[in-house]
């Protein structure tokens, strides 16, 4: 455990350390302007579920939408989903070109997930050969009550994940991004959750028209608790732009939208149960 621990540390670390040396070498050789940036990896905020490199605009906001539905494979006795479904709402705005922020609203648990998204280092056509971005959530459960929990604290209420976001434009077409993450819960469930999560996520977008494209990622969890039920995330979905829209239909083994829940809870797909379907949907303003 201490080394997965010492191995991610040191990850972050070297990656946002070389970004960093990367962009002061830039900004002191007034190279920013001479250099070409690659364009945009992935044209959504999200791949599916989890983040892309792509951040909102100085300036701009993003109203958005998330939708999950229930069990599909449960047909009629759940409406193919309609009966349970999960609802996230919320917004995003462009503080700076490299600094995005968020608020979001689940139903899941009720939660509020505060989110930041922030650019260490463009990818550029003869230059750094990927797009570094980091990426923090704060979640808050207001579900939780002292009711059920008497000894409940403030904290208690919290969960948190970081995440390297590491994405290359292949061709262009073709765009893939690697992800280490870090997920703590103040509760979790000691006989199937861990305290402190890590994972190794991967993901990639495939284009098949101007406005079309194939998308699908999936996540490793590396220190899952052995008589865990819950499974590694993947979801496979389709992003389709109009204009200021883009639209995302997607097929997951996890119901849920919220970093923490999505990459440590996932609950299908267990003897041909547990697939949800969803979309996304932004709006830029």
């Amino acid at each position: 455990m201490s080394k997965i621990v010492y191995f991610f540390c040191f990850f972050f670390c070297f990656g946002i350390a070389q970004a960093q040396d990367d962009l002061l070498k830039e900004l002191d050789s007034d190279s920013i302007a001479k250099s070409q940036i690659t364009a945009a990896a992935f044209k959504g905020l999200q791949i599916c579920t989890m983040q892309s490199t792509k951040l909102a605009s100085k300036g701009e906001w993003y109203f958005l939408v998330a939708h999950r539905f229930g069990d599909l494979t449960e047909g009629f006795d759940n409406f193919f989903g309609f009966d349970n479904a999960l609802t996230k709402i919320g917004g995003l705005y462009g503080v700076t070109n490299w600094l995005t922020v968020g608020l979001s609203r689940h139903t899941l648990n009720k939660n509020y997930e505060l989110t930041a998204k922030y650019k260490l280092a463009n990818q550029e056509e003869q230059g750094f050969p990927v797009t570094i971005v980091g990426y923090n959530t704060m979640d808050i459960n207001t579900k939780l009550s002292t009711d059920e929990f008497p000894e409940l604290k403030g904290t208690d209420r919290m969960a948190f994940s970081t995440q390297l976001l590491i994405s290359r434009k292949i061709t262009t077409g073709f765009s893939m991004e690697i992800v280490p993450i870090y997920i703590h819960k103040n509760l979790y469930e000691p006989l199937s959750e861990e305290v402190d999560n890590f994972l190794l996520a991967g993901g990639g977008r495939y284009k098949i028209s101007k406005r079309i494209s194939i998308n699908a990622e999936y996540a490793l969890r590396l220190n899952a608790n052995d008589s865990s039920f819950y499974h590694n995330p993947a979801t496979i979905g389709l992003d389709i732009e109009t204009g200021g829209h883009i639209f995302q239909l997607v097929f997951s083994n996890s119901q849920a939208m919220n970093d923490v829940s999505y990459f440590t809870n996932a609950n299908g797909i267990s003897d041909g149960k547990g697939i949800y379907f969803g979309f996304n949907l932004y709006r830029v303003f």
